[in-house]
């Protein structure tokens, strides 16, 4: 199970944090991947990382640097910190699980979705 929490209303250039808590699987098996869906338009990847060598990914063309992932083991916690936020990040943002040993970081291979959390930026 993935419980994704930290979405709200933020104007333009603020900071918002997400947070993905795991339970039910081997946190240290698994690789934790944020999507988002924009109103509108498809699901996209945005960032993800291993909790098995701490090896992490950023869509280039969406993060543009603004964003941070980072996972405590010991919280079963994946975060994704977001700054410098855009109207164009306003979306639904999901945490999803795959297994580490064969990372993709493509919705293709995940195994568990949590629910997503709303995240809203004002002009």
């Amino acid at each position: 199970q993935l419980q994704a929490s930290g979405g709200g209303l933020v104007q333009a250039g603020g900071s918002l944090r997400l947070s993905c808590v795991v339970s039910g699987f081997t946190f240290d098996d698994y690789a934790i991947s944020w999507f988002r869906r924009a109103p509108g338009k498809e699901r996209e990847g945005v960032s993800c990382i291993s909790n098995s060598d701490g090896s992490t990914y950023y869509r280039d063309s969406v993060v543009e640097g603004r964003f941070t992932i980072s996972s405590d083991n010991a919280k079963n916690t994946v975060t994704l910190q977001m700054k410098s936020l855009k109207p164009e990040d306003t979306a639904v943002y999901y945490c999803a699980a795959e297994r580490a040993s064969s990372m993709l970081c493509s919705d293709a291979g995940m195994e568990y979705w949590g629910k997503g959390t709303l995240v809203t930026v004002s002009s």
